[in-house]
């Protein structure tokens, strides 16, 4: 259901994007239009809501169980917003000129030069640059069709930056959502443990595709396997999402073990799936998705921008002891001491949070209480934070 959600009219990004499909521009119109209509048939879509107990609301976890995914509406303020778009600003500033530059626009070092671990990814306009390689364990299995941009594009945009909480104190603050991590606690238990975070760049006209793919890598096969051992990510939409430029997913698939993409593709006879429906969604909602969906994204043709806060959270139990899969960071055994120093960042962003909203209680992660931990967020904090990213618990 809708519940009243006022959907942003995107019909003239819908005719610009199946223009670029040329001879199948009406099927391609059509699909769109389709899995719009199915997304907002769902029951999956609400504000955060929590029982007596100050547990998520049982038909919220159930819709989530059911579906992969639920759209939680009107989860960041406007006031959060603006300190999300003007940080993305001044972060773009701070860009290198390109994939092979390491200094900004003015000439100054760029936005993590210096760092070890990957930052920031690019892509050829309306590209697809991780389908059909060996990226990412090699998740990504089919490429997606890749349109012609427009003569004025640029050689390269970018669209991925990783480890965005040393780089955004606006992203930071909003890890550390209190109710999010309270729907973190229900979902993963009170000892879950953090996975990844990353910024999602959808500019018109020539953001990339994300090739179809399940996010998991470590745990198909583990005996205790379950829908949900390889956790969730958070995606906070600053501009909102829609059917053009917005993730599309197979709503259950969480469900059913590591699937054949290749095979569904070519039943399908391209790469729109059938039974798949896009997130659609405004600005300041923030999706919860099961990384065992099976998900991507199709080239941004439209008009519309997309920016994707993108957070994730594990059981501690699908990490600890586990040798990560490789993707996010260097393949290792996750020890408590690993863990432990991965998780400084949420100890840091509950403070800095703390510090701009101060009318909000503060969540209270339960091993920080438990061990006494106390983290406040200054300069030597942001020090410390520089490649947090290489403790990434990528499984």
């Amino acid at each position: 259901m809708t519940q009243g959600m006022a959907v942003q009219d995107i019909s003239e990004s819908i005719d610009i994007c199946a223009s670029y499909y040329g001879e199948q521009a009406e099927e391609v119109k059509a699909y769109l239009l389709a899995g719009q209509g199915r997304a907002l048939s769902l029951d999956n879509r609400g504000p955060i809501r929590f029982d007596s107990d100050g547990k998520l609301d049982a038909t919220i976890r159930e819709a989530y169980s059911r579906h992969g995914f639920y759209v939680f509406e009107g989860v960041l303020s406007q006031e959060e917003l603006t300190d999300l778009e003007t940080d993305l600003a001044s972060m773009r500033d701070r860009f290198p000129t390109g994939p092979e530059s390491a200094v900004d626009r003015a000439g100054r070092p760029a936005l993590g030069a210096d760092n070890k671990a990957l930052t920031l990814l690019w892509s050829k306009p309306l590209g697809d640059p991780l389908g059909g390689t060996e990226l990412a364990n090699g998740r990504h299995e089919v490429k997606m069709f890749e349109p012609e941009a427009e003569g004025d594009a640029p050689a390269a945009a970018p669209f991925l930056l990783l480890g965005s909480l040393q780089f955004s104190d606006a992203c930071l603050r909003t890890y550390a959502h209190p109710e999010l991590l309270r729907v973190a606690e229900t979902i993963n238990g009170p000892d879950f443990a953090p996975f990844n975070e990353a910024l999602f760049i959808k500019d018109p006209g020539v953001g990339a595709a994300v090739s179809w793919h399940q996010d998991g890598v470590t745990h198909w096969d583990n005996p205790d396997f379950d829908e949900d051992i390889h956790g969730f990510n958070f995606m906070a939409q600053v501009y909102g999402s829609t059917a053009v430029n917005g993730v599309w997913i197979l709503p259950g698939s969480h469900k059913l073990g590591k699937l054949d993409i290749k095979a569904l593709v070519n039943e399908a006879g391209s790469e729109r799936l059938e039974g798949a429906v896009p997130i659609v969604c405004n600005p300041g909602d923030v999706v919860i998705c099961n990384r065992q969906l099976l998900h991507g994204s199709f080239p941004n043709c439209g008009l519309e921008p997309r920016l994707t806060v993108n957070f994730g959270f594990h059981r501690r139990s699908s990490v600890l002891g586990v040798r990560g899969g490789g993707v996010h960071s260097d393949a290792q055994v996750f020890d408590e001491a690993i863990i432990a120093r991965r998780s400084r960042a949420l100890g840091y962003a509950i403070d800095a949070r703390k510090k701009r909203f101060s009318d909000e209680t503060p969540y209270s992660y339960q091993p920080f209480v438990s061990q006494g931990l106390e983290y406040v967020w200054n300069e030597q904090a942001r020090a410390d934070m520089k490649d947090y990213n290489c403790d990434d618990l990528s499984i």
